[in-house]
């Protein structure tokens, strides 16, 4: 169910192992001409029909996510290839400690499975997706050894890395999910620099380039513009296959195993709206936590201008430097867990005047007026560093289905509650404040705070792993406590959000459970 991440690296595996596969995706294929990278109105065509929030686009294909109760909107692109057409290819895994957080610091829960068992995933996943960076990172364990070179390290990050060294701070160069050389499918970065807006050269490791075509040509079948309207059960309770709408008309596609990969708001919806007199709180839900614990990653922003041109029109964006200084937790802080920073380019000269203007933006000058202008040339002159702190579960952050707002096939929209905690306030405070140090110590002749609760498309924990039935819904490899033959292998099933972007966890988590059901089809759970 969905054709995004996660489904690609899933099908791509299975049916080269033999299985016969099907997607319905409600999207289409994305027609590489059809993206704003190589055009000069590049951002204005970012702004509508290829912004990331479903509810900007308004396609056909897009349900609506009533955001009304919560502190930031929603990201996701509906499509092959899902969110990672539109993502800007920054590829981080998490550390070790990630997965203990219970453990170490008395907050949300442990994962059932440690680093080091998805580590030979994340492996063969940065394989796969045409991961390109520098090993030895000191913040990681031995074993993250990207397999294309690092692209050279940009103007950008070379002035900030000055600023880091003179502060003592961790920095180390972005390691991203762009090919600095052609393989497969991919072509080599051209340096376009606006990654987040899909690559029209395909040089960009979106899952529509790297795993749908060859699932294609190892026998798997993508059925586009398929809504799923429900997924079914036979008599003994197991997942049988789907009911979906098709250019208004109702299809059932049989299955002896279902998996869910819609994504943190698209399954829990789906399993939401797949209530039955067997599940009447929805599918596989006994546990009451399906689309519970939403983690989002309200992500932060701080900006420096400089005094030269800094070609930020010049690619790969993706990440330039990344920094893990203060990661782990410090109690010392005044709160738990950390943030990862990622050193960004500005897209172009309306971003730029976002950072001006944002409501949160605390850059103390309005846009317009005397020297307008300039600010907006600005741009070439300006770096920004994104935080991405870690959110913890709560159970009062959800997905629900909406009572009366529909999608255009008439099925309930998503309705989503989130409010940023606490703790995750004081995240970002603090690293804000530091931010804003490594700017002044890079030599920024101005700095400042551009905005906070931003949206990032990190849709997690709506599913959780564990292993007990009554405090999770997906065991260890991602199948249903409650139907053992539906699996969920998006980032539903993350207990907790890590303070890192998602996409390699996916990836790894979407591969170990693929490598489980290829090896174990046998003894496996399959419908009648």
């Amino acid at each position: 169910m969905g054709g995004g991440t996660s489904a690609g690296v899933a099908a791509k595996h299975l049916a080269g192992a033999g299985f016969k596969v099907v997607c319905l995706e409600q999207g289409t294929w994305v027609d590489p001409g059809e993206l704003p990278g190589n055009k000069p109105e590049y951002e204005v065509l970012g702004s509508k029909d290829w912004h990331p929030s479903p509810n900007v686009r308004g396609r056909r294909e897009d349900y609506p996510v009533d955001t009304t109760d919560a502190d930031l909107p929603v990201w996701m692109y509906n499509g092959v290839g899902g969110s990672s057409v539109l993502y800007g290819g920054i590829w981080a895994r998490p550390l070790p400690a990630d997965f203990r957080v219970r453990t170490l610091d008395g907050v949300a829960d442990d994962w059932p499975i440690a680093y080091d068992e998805l580590l030979p995933y994340y492996q063969a996943v940065e394989r796969e997706m045409s991961v390109a960076g520098l090993a030895g990172n000191p913040a990681y364990p031995p074993g993250f050894e990207p397999p294309l070179p690092a692209a050279p390290i940009h103007r950008t990050g070379l002035l900030m890395a000055e600023g880091m060294n003179r502060l003592g701070w961790h920095w180390w160069p972005g390691t991203n999910a762009i090919p600095t050389e052609s393989r497969g499918h991919e072509g080599k970065c051209v340096r376009y620099a606006i990654c987040r807006m899909g690559c029209p050269e395909g040089a960009k490791s979106s899952t529509d380039v790297t795993h749908w075509r060859d699932a294609e040509s190892l026998g798997a079948k993508v059925i586009t513009r398929a809504r799923v309207a429900r997924v079914t059960l036979d008599e003994r309770g197991r997942a049988n296959g789907a009911v979906y709408l098709r250019d208004g008309r109702e299809y059932f596609q049989a299955a002896s195993m279902v998996l869910m990969a819609a994504g943190g708001i698209g399954t829990p919806r789906l399993l939401l709206m797949s209530a039955s007199d067997r599940f009447p709180d929805g599918l596989a839900n006994s546990s009451g936590l399906v689309g519970k614990r939403l983690m989002l990653h309200p992500y932060a922003v701080s900006v420096g201008v400089y005094d030269d041109d800094l070609e930020n029109w010049l690619g790969p964006a993706g990440e330039h430097i990344g920094s893990m200084q203060f990661y782990e937790t410090d109690t010392s802080r005044g709160f738990v867990r950390g943030a990862k920073w990622s050193l960004l380019p500005i897209a172009g000269p309306l971003e730029a005047a976002e950072k001006w203007t944002d409501r949160s933006s605390l850059s103390g000058e309005e846009l317009w007026g005397e020297g307008s202008a300039d600010r907006m040339k600005s741009f070439v002159r300006m770096l920004q560093w994104h935080v991405v702190p870690e959110d913890l579960p709560e159970e009062t952050n959800f997905v629900a289905l909406h009572p009366s707002l529909t999608d255009s096939d008439g099925l309930p929209a998503a309705k989503v509650r989130y409010r940023v905690s606490d703790n995750t306030n004081k995240i970002i405070d603090f690293h804000l404040a530091r931010t804003l140090e490594a700017h002044e110590a890079a030599g920024a002749q101005k700095t400042w705070i551009a905005g906070r609760n931003f949206m990032t498309g990190h849709n997690t924990g709506t599913a959780k792993m564990g292993d007990d039935p009554a405090t999770s819904v997906v065991d260890r490899f991602g199948r249903a406590h409650d139907v053992p033959n539906l699996y969920v292998i998006d980032a539903s099933v993350f207990t907790t959000s890590t303070g890192v972007n998602p996409t390699a966890t996916i990836c790894a988590l979407a591969k170990r459970t693929a490598t489980y059901i290829a090896s174990n089809a046998r003894e496996l759970e399959v419908a009648s």
